[in-house]
């Protein structure tokens, strides 16, 4: 049996060829050029959403600061959702703290039902003193960033090569219109003569 080689080889548009139209080469650049401006962009947008988030986090971890509050109601117990019946391990209930100053503050957390009043307990400021989530720890922050930076990378890489394959495609159109209309112009001559 005999084996065929490909018509194409890797680098055929770049490879002196009488049938090498103008077109495949402006295809190739197009392609080359997609494709390095897609690594490029891509690590450097990946480069800059990683050292965002990394500032954001630690813009985070700046801005709050823990308090010592203590609780003022007892927390209510066998909190259940009115649709499933579902019990919740986590209720809202009435807190109190001060600050630096020594102002006291009021807020609600979310804490264990049935959790006694008086209860201390650690929760995390803003620094206007309202009650926030705890900061990201740094494995957190580290996580977050390297995923922003690779999505971001991704997303700007694919958005290159979408584009470089939309220009590329315009290309191939123009490049068969104009095969068309040479053909319609050198077609009839080849038509067979009565004789």
């Amino acid at each position: 049996m005999r084996k065929f080689r490909r018509a194409r080889s890797p680098g055929w548009r770049w490879q002196s060829n009488p049938l090498r139209r103008r077109s495949d080469v402006v295809e190739a650049w197009i392609f080359l050029l997609a494709w390095v401006a897609g690594l490029v962009g891509g690590t450097a947008a990946g480069v800059v959403g990683a050292h965002a988030m990394e500032g954001a986090v630690e813009r985070q971890r700046a801005e709050r600061h823990p308090v010592q509050a203590v609780l003022s109601e007892t927390a209510p117990s066998g909190a259940r959702d009115g649709d499933t019946g579902a019990e919740f391990d986590r209720v809202r209930a009435a807190v109190r703290w001060a600050d630096g100053d020594g102002a006291l503050h009021r807020g609600r957390t979310s804490v264990r039902p049935g959790t006694e009043k008086g209860t201390a307990l650690t929760l995390w400021a803003d620094r206007h003193d309202r009650l926030v989530s705890s900061p990201m720890s740094r494995a957190e922050g580290a996580t977050r960033a390297v995923m922003t930076g690779a999505g971001a990378s991704s997303v700007t890489c694919l958005v290159f090569l979408a584009g470089g394959r939309a220009v590329r495609l315009r290309v191939e159109r123009r490049a068969t219109e104009r095969w068309g209309q040479e053909w319609d112009q050198l077609g009839p001559q080849w038509g067979r003569t009565a004789g």
